[in-house]
């Protein structure tokens, strides 16, 4: 499930808003309360940061690590540039992207297989080369058995 500027209670001194969230709604890492926000940390969280980059890439970046987000992205429109974390285990480190080959600039989900963003394409505002690039990974087999895991 997407979701948009909502509150997400990560812990008791952690509420941050992400420009964009997904979530597992049955196994995943968080739930929903009876009030609308989301309690617990979301699989993937997205910033769009102009400004805010500094404490999207500290405050936020380390909320996220301590509380296991699996994926973090930060788009920093002043710099032109996109940042993707992904948690190893401990951690949620940086990740350069493939720069050769058939994936060269895109970042494939590791939550939610299928989910495919080409960096480049994005940062150049080429939206069929975004949308191109995520129809290829709703078609490619790992999604279609991402969805059949979900039941």
């Amino acid at each position: 499930m997407a979701i948009d500027n909502t509150i997400v209670i990560l812990d008791p001194d952690n509420e941050p808003q992400p420009d964009l969230a997904m979530r597992i709604e049955r196994g995943g890492t968080s739930s929903v309360d009876d009030k609308g926000y989301v309690v617990g940390a979301p699989e993937l969280a997205i910033e769009i940061a102009g400004s805010s980059a500094s404490i999207d890439l500290r405050d936020k970046l380390n909320a996220y690590r301590r509380t296991g987000v699996k994926e973090y992205i930060v788009w920093r429109t002043y710099d032109e540039a996109i940042d993707v974390f992904v948690h190893t285990g401990e951690d949620l480190q940086r990740i350069e992207l493939p720069n050769d080959g058939i994936y060269k600039g895109i970042y494939r989900s590791i939550a939610f297989p299928g989910l495919w963003l080409n960096v480049q394409a994005l940062l150049k505002r080429d939206l069929a080369g975004v949308l191109t690039t995520l129809n290829a990974g709703i078609a490619d087999e790992s999604h279609a058995a991402f969805v059949k895991s979900l039941g």
